[in-house]
């Protein structure tokens, strides 16, 4: 008892908890929006023509519930406990840190207000409107302050390699975020950003890219280098090669963004730059997969009765599948054909689902006994959710292969007279049943998720009520 006593003095375990419990909810939301906004893809009949549940307004909701409200909690929640444990120090303040929550779910909760009135930017990944943005702003400076600060105060003059993804992440996020949202308000709902046409697209595709690269990447690169060698209990099978890889994804990521606008208007070297620098990002990429996946070296038997550990070696074989598939799609060639189609929707997915939450997952099932003191609930119930997102996932994403390479074909189909074989809604017809399977497999992810929240909520009781027993 007076050992926990000390940890709790020692590091701010609380608003790790509140974070890692928001994460949990902001997961069941998303995923239940997707999944909902995918069997309205199928059946458009399921809005009910009620204008604020129509696939344009939950959209935009349901990507930013996965990506900032379930990934950035989950990167606010983790980046905490990681910095404090490595530097074996209390966080900077107490203060900033309840501000950068209360902060981030005032934000939450006003993207869910504004977007389905249609109170957007209209730019992909960067809908809030320009007050909202103001405040992502001030949070993300505390989240700076408080981060940077509590490394100041670190006990050890090394700095884990971990701490290295997550600073880069909340550096780079902050530059994206300002230079994505210049804009001029011409009232409190409504602005107009300082560039025009195709600069406008540029820089948002500069945005939306690295957004992928930092938010998405970098920032689940560092819970991985520090959570699969501790569920391993392995060291990281090469650190040197931790630190080639973080310089080389940080100076290849920011220069991708082009590869989005083939085909337009942007002018033709500057797609090709773009995608140079996909195709080499496979490199370190890879190189990050394998240091991953090889820090089991010894403890391969983990697989088999560890389900925390299948979580985090399957998040990284979607994590390589994912960076050899977008530089390929980055080809221009290969692009041609896919652009625009449901391949490029599995290609998100097999990193966002895949990658993004299985590492959290992971993440999650380890800290969460630890942060309540306590063991968790089930251990089968952890295999469940596992199986249930994998085969979710794969379904998904095979099904929007499948649906989106038949797209770009039935696209460019042409009969001896150079007129189109199909009509746009011929396509569409016959991708109705790809729609249906991609439903079922985020219906069978949303399950997995639900299991997740029950075996979660079960652990923090069980935590809670032996803390009272040993108490009294």
């Amino acid at each position: 008892m007076a050992q926990s006593t000390t940890a709790t003095e020692k590091y701010d375990y609380t608003i790790v908890k509140w974070f890692s419990v928001m994460t949990v909810v902001y997961a069941i939301v998303g995923f239940l929006l997707g999944d909902f906004i995918a069997w309205e893809l199928a059946f458009p009949a399921l809005n009910a023509e009620i204008p604020y549940i129509t696939f344009g307004r939950l959209r935009p909701l349901h990507t930013s519930a996965v990506i900032f409200a379930f990934g950035g909690s989950a990167l606010f929640a983790t980046s905490y406990y990681v910095v404090q444990r490595t530097c074996k120090a209390r966080l900077f303040s107490d203060t900033i840190s309840w501000f950068t929550f209360w902060g981030w779910n005032a934000v939450i909760v006003l993207a869910v207000i504004t977007y389905p009135l249609g109170l957007t930017q209209g730019q992909e990944y960067a809908e809030t409107i320009w007050p909202i943005d103001i405040l992502i702003t001030l949070v993300w400076v505390a989240y700076f302050i408080n981060y940077v600060g509590t490394l100041a105060k670190r006990k050890d003059k090394h700095i884990f390699v971990a701490n290295w993804f997550y600073l880069a992440f909340i550096i780079t996020v902050a530059v994206l975020h300002l230079g994505n949202n210049l804009q001029v308000p011409v009232s409190l709902t409504e602005s107009y950003p300082i560039f025009a046409g195709v600069q406008n697209a540029m820089i948002q595709w500069w945005y939306g890219h690295n957004a992928v690269g930092f938010f998405l990447t970098a920032a689940f690169l560092g819970m991985m280098y520090y959570f699969i060698p501790k569920q391993a209990e392995r060291p990281i099978f090469s650190y040197r090669l931790s630190i080639v890889h973080f310089w080389a994804l940080i100076f290849l990521y920011i220069w991708a963004g082009p590869h989005h606008l083939h085909y337009t208007a942007l002018p033709d070297w500057t797609g090709t730059l773009g995608m140079t620098f996909s195709l080499m990002l496979i490199l370190p990429s890879w190189g990050g997969m394998i240091n991953g996946i090889m820090t089991l070296s010894g403890a391969w038997d983990k697989l088999r009765t560890d389900p925390i550990i299948r979580f985090m070696v399957v998040s990284l074989s979607f994590y390589g599948m994912s960076t050899f598939e977008g530089p390929i799609m980055s080809i221009k060639e290969v692009n041609a054909l896919s652009h625009y189609t449901d391949w490029t929707v599995g290609h998100v997915h097999s990193g966002a689902l895949g990658w993004v939450a299985f590492i959290s997952f992971g993440a999650l099932y380890h800290m969460i006994p630890k942060l309540w003191n306590t063991r968790i609930y089930s251990t089968a119930l952890i295999s469940l959710h596992f199986w249930l997102a994998t085969i979710g996932v794969v379904i998904y994403i095979v099904s929007m292969w499948v649906s989106g390479i038949m797209q770009g074909l039935m696209w460019r189909a042409y009969d001896d007279y150079g007129n189109l074989v199909y009509s746009f809604a011929e396509t569409v017809d016959a991708m109705h049943i790809y729609y249906v399977m991609r439903a079922f497999g985020g219906f069978l992810f949303l399950i997995g998720g639900l299991i997740m929240a029950f075996n979660v909520f079960k652990t923090i009781r069980q935590g809670v009520r032996e803390a009272a027993t040993a108490t009294a």
